[in-house]
C-alpha cells in the first residue's frame, strides 16, 4: 500500500484487505490417487489413440479440495484436447489452472489452453483445479478424451471431431514449469501489513512484534501464502555497499523461516522504499540503480538456498516523480528487468524462483498491464508472475460522491479490472497475484464509513470474481481484520464471508437493516434478495425458525416480513437494534438482518472555529450515511468541489457515544466565507439540513 493510503492526519491507518483460499489440511491417509487408462484422439482422421490419466486429490479441507490431473498421450500426437468426466458425489470445480473447465450438471470438461494443446506421443500434459464438495469427495472413475471413452492402451484408429485451441500471439512463449499451479496454491494470501514495512521499525505503527504463534494462527485459518512487506531504507548503510543491518536482515530471515515452516508460500519485497527513494530514479538513475542492485544482491544471496515457496517481488506500488504514465512504464521496465537478471545470476534456487513484477502503481488499467506484458515478452522467463492491487471503486472505497452502497459501479469496477487481468495475463498462462486488496476506508479506528452489509457484498463479490478468473488474492491486513494481540477476527462474519467466497457464492440482500419508526403503526417490511444463484431455505430468529406464511413470505426474490412478525421483533421499540434475524440459503453464508427502532435525529446550534466544529446530534437509533455541502448558489462547498457529497471521516466524523458530528479542519480548509448549507443523510432515509456561517476562522451553525 502506498503511504498516501496508509496515513491519515500523520498517523498510519489500519486498513487493507485481501482474499483467500481456505485449505485446512491434507486429506487423511495421504493423497487419494486414481490411475485410469483411457483414450486420446488426434485431430487427424484414422489416428492411433490411447492415453493414461492420473487424477489425484492433493489436499482437502471442509467444503473444498485441490486436485491435479496428469494426462499422458500414448497415441499419435494431438494438437488440442478435451478431457471429460462426471463427479460421482456432486463436486464442483471452482478454480482451474492450465485448462479451461466448464460444467453442465454433473458433467465436467477440461479444455486445453492456447499453450498446451499440442501433446506428442508419450508426452504428458497437466492441469489442476480447486473444487467444492459436500458429504463425500469420491474420485471420478471414468474419463473421455476428445469424445472417446478411456479404455486403456492404444486403441484402434478413430475419426474424431477436431478440437481447436484458441489462438495466441506468436510473441508469447508458453509457460514452463508450474507457475500457474504454484500461484493457484498460494490462494488465499494474507499481508502482514504495517509491521516489517513500518517506519522506522516493526512496532512503530501500532502492531505487536510478529510471533511464530501468530503465523501459526493465520495458517490455521486457511491462508496458504503470506506477503511480508519490508521497508529497507532505514536498515542499511551508506553507498557504495548499502550493507543491510545484520540484525534487521536476521529478523526478516527469522520471520521468513517461521512462515515457511508453517507451510506458507512467502513473498518479500522492497516496500515503502518505492516512494522514499526509488521514485527519484528518473533524475538519479545511477544512484538509485546502484542502491536497488545492492539491496536485491544481498537479498538474493541471503535467500539463494531457501525453498522455492519463497517468492520475490521487485517493488511495491512503483511510482516515479515528474513522469507521465508512459515514462513511468519505461523506467519501471528497466528496474524490473535488472531485478530479474540480478536474481537469476545469483544462482541456487534463484535460477528458477518465482519473481513477481508489478505494473506501474500496481494499477489494473489496461495501458499499465500492456506495458508489463512488453516486459514479460522481452524477458521471456517462464517463472515470472504479474501483480496488481485492488481497493475497489474509489467513491465507494472511501465513501465520497454519494458512494454509500454496493451498486453497479462497484460491481463493474471489480469485473472490469479482473477481466483485464485475466485476458492480459492468465489466458496466456501468466499467473496474476492481487498482492493487496480491501477497501481504503476499512479501518477499525474509523468505524462506520461504509455500512457493514455493503462491505459484505463487496467481500463476497471480490472472492467470487477473482476465483472464476483464476486470480490469487492477498488480503491487506494492517490490524483491522485480525486482532493480533488476541489472535481473533475483529468481525467474524466478514471472515466467514471471505472464506466462503473461495469455493461458493453466498446470497445477500438489498440491505441488512430494517429501520422501523419508534412511534406509530407497524407495517410489513420487504427486502430484495440477491440470490447469486442459490435458493432461499428458511428464516430464523435466534434458535427459532420463523413460519413461512405467518411470519414471512417469499415471492421471487422479495422477502416480506409480516406485520405480526415485525411487531414481535421490535419488542419495546427502544432505540437501536431490537432483533437480529437470519436468512439461510442452499449454500454459502447466512444473511443477517438487524431490525432497528429509531426516531428522526435532532441537531442543535454550535459555535466553533475552522479548527473543528462539533455539531450536537441526537442520533436516536439512526446512523449517518453521508453529508452534502453547498454554497448559497447551489455549487459544491469544501474539498473535492466536483461533488456536493464530502468524504466520510476526512471531512466529517460521527461520534455515536458522544452524540456529535465533528466537521474537521480538512473540511474548513477549503470552504469560503459565507453561508454553507449542509445536508446530513442517515441510513434510515432521514435527512437533516444544517446552516453554517463562516467568517475568517469563526464558524457558527444551526438547524435550518
Amino acid at each position: 500500500m502506498s503511504v498516501f493510503a496508509e496515513f491519515r492526519n500523520g498517523s498510519p491507518s489500519s486498513q487493507h484487505v485481501r482474499r483467500t483460499r481456505w485449505r485446512v489440511g491434507v486429506i487423511a491417509g495421504g493423497v487419494a490417487a486414481l490411475l485410469v487408462a483411457g483414450t486420446m484422439v488426434t485431430v487427424n482422421a484414422h489416428a492411433a489413440a490411447g492415453c493414461r490419466v492420473a487424477y489425484a486429490v492433493s489436499s482437502q479441507w471442509p467444503g473444498g479440495f485441490t486436485a491435479n490431473v496428469n494426462v499422458t498421450n500414448l497415441g499419435d500426437p494431438i494438437t488440442g484436447w478435451n478431457l471429460s468426466w462426471a463427479f460421482p458425489s456432486g463436486q464442483r470445480v471452482t478454480q482451474a489452472w492450465n485448462a479451461t473447465v466448464t460444467s453442465s450438471g454433473g458433467q465436467v470438461t477440461a479444455t486445453s489452453m492456447s499453450y498446451n494443446g499440442a501433446v506428442g506421443t508419450n508426452a504428458t500434459v497437466s492441469f489442476g483445479f480447486n473444487g467444492s464438495w459436500t458429504g463425500n469427495n469420491t474420485a471420478p472413475t471414468s474419463f473421455t478424451l476428445n469424445g472417446v471413452t478411456c479404455t486403456g492402451g492404444v486403441g484402434p484408429t478413430t475419426t474424431p471431431t477436431p478440437t481447436v485451441s484458441p489462438t495466441v500471439s506468436p510473441t508469447v512463449s508458453p509457460p514452463a514449469g508450474n507457475r500457474m499451479e504454484m500461484v493457484a496454491a498460494m490462494q488465499p494470501g494474507w499481508n502482514l501489513g504495517n509491521t516489517l514495512d513500518a517506519i522506522p521499525d516493526e512496532t512503530a505503527w501500532g502492531n505487536p512484534r510478529t510471533t511464530r504463534e501468530m503465523l501459526h494462527h493465520i495458517r490455521s485459518q486457511g491462508y496458504n501464502s503470506i506477503r511480508l512487506p519490508v521497508t529497507w531504507s532505514n536498515h542499511h548503510g551508506p553507498a557504495p555497499d548499502y550493507t543491510i543491518d545484520p540484525t534487521w536482515l536476521n529478523r526478516i530471515r527469522e520471520v521468513v523461516d517461521w512462515s515457511l515452516a508453517e507451510g506458507f508460500y512467502v513473498m518479500i519485497n522492497l516496500h515503502h522504499d518505492s516512494w522514499q527513494w526509488i521514485n527519484t530514479y528518473p533524475t538519479e538513475r545511477t544512484a538509485v540503480m546502484s542502491r536497488y542492485k545492492a539491496l536485491w544482491g544481498q537479498l538474493a544471496t541471503t535467500f539463494r538456498s531457501h525453498s522455492s515457496k519463497l517468492v520475490f517481488e521487485s517493488i511495491n506500488e512503483p511510482q516515479f516523480a515528474g513522469t507521465s504514465d508512459a515514462e513511468g512504464d519505461q523506467v519501471l521496465h528497466e528496474l524490473n528487468g535488472e531485478f530479474v537478471r540480478l536474481v537469476r545470476r545469483s544462482g541456487g534456487n534463484n535460477a528458477t524462483r518465482l519473481l513477481v513484477l508489478p505494473t506501474l502503481h500496481t494499477s489494473g488499467e489496461q495501458a499499465r498491464m500492456d506495458a508489463l506484458t512488453t516486459t514479460f515478452d522481452q524477458l521471456n522467463d517462464p517463472n515470472l508472475v504479474a501483480t496488481i492491487h485492488f481497493y475497489g471503486w474509489w467513491p465507494f472505497s472511501v465513501n465520497i460522491a454519494g458512494g454509500t452502497r454496493y451498486d453497479s459501479n462497484v460491481e463493474q469496477d471489480i469485473t472490469g479490472t479482473f477481466d483485464r487481468a485475466y485476458h492480459t495475463f492468465v489466458s496466456r498462462g501468466i499467473p496474476v497475484i492481487i498482492g493487496e486488496w480491501a477497501l481504503l476506508s476499512y479501518d477499525y479506528t474509523r468505524p462506520g464509513i461504509i455500512q457493514r452489509g455493503e462491505l459484505l457484498k463487496f467481500f463476497e463479490a471480490v472472492g467470487y470474481h477473482a476465483r472464476t478468473r483464476q486470480l490469487t488474492t492477498m488480503l491487506w491486513d494492517a490490524g483491522s481484520f485480525l486482532h493480533r494481540p488476541e489472535l481473533r477476527w475483529r468481525d467474524q462474519g466478514i471472515y466467514e464471508m471471505m472464506k466462503a467466497s473461495l469455493t461458493t457464492r453466498s446470497a445477500t440482500a438489498s440491505s441488512d437493516q430494517i429501520y422501523v419508526p419508534r412511534t406509530g403503526g407497524i407495517t410489513s417490511r420487504s427486502l430484495t434478495l440477491n440470490l447469486n444463484g442459490v435458493s432461499f431455505r428458511s428464516l430464523w430468529h435466534g434458535n427459532t425458525q420463523l413460519a413461512n406464511g405467518t411470519d414471512y413470505t417469499v415471492s421471487g426474490n422479495t422477502l416480506t416480513l409480516t406485520q405480526a412478525a415485525m411487531t414481535r421483533l421490535v419488542g419495546n421499540r427502544a432505540h437501536g437494534v431490537n432483533a437480529t434475524i437470519e436468512a439461510r440459503f442452499s449454500q454459502g453464508v447466512p444473511w443477517q438482518i438487524n431490525v432497528v427502532s429509531y426516531d428522526p435525529p435532532l441537531q442543535a446550534a454550535a459555535t466553533g472555529t475552522t479548527g473543528g466544529l462539533t455539531v450536537p446530534t441526537q442520533f436516536r437509533g439512526d446512523e449517518l450515511a453521508t453529508m452534502e455541502a453547498r454554497y448559497a448558489d447551489g455549487s459544491a462547498a469544501g474539498p473535492a468541489n466536483w461533488t456536493t457529497y464530502k468524504e466520510f471521516w476526512t471531512n466529517f466524523r460521527p461520534d455515536y457515544g458522544a452524540n456529535t458530528i465533528l466537521l474537521t479542519p480538512e473540511f474548513f480548509n477549503e470552504v469560503n466565507d459565507g453561508t454553507i448549507t449542509l445536508t446530513f443523510h442517515f441510513r434510515s432515509g432521514a435527512q437533516l439540513t444544517y446552516r453554517l456561517t463562516k467568517s475568517g476562522s469563526s464558524v457558527t451553525g444551526s438547524p435550518a
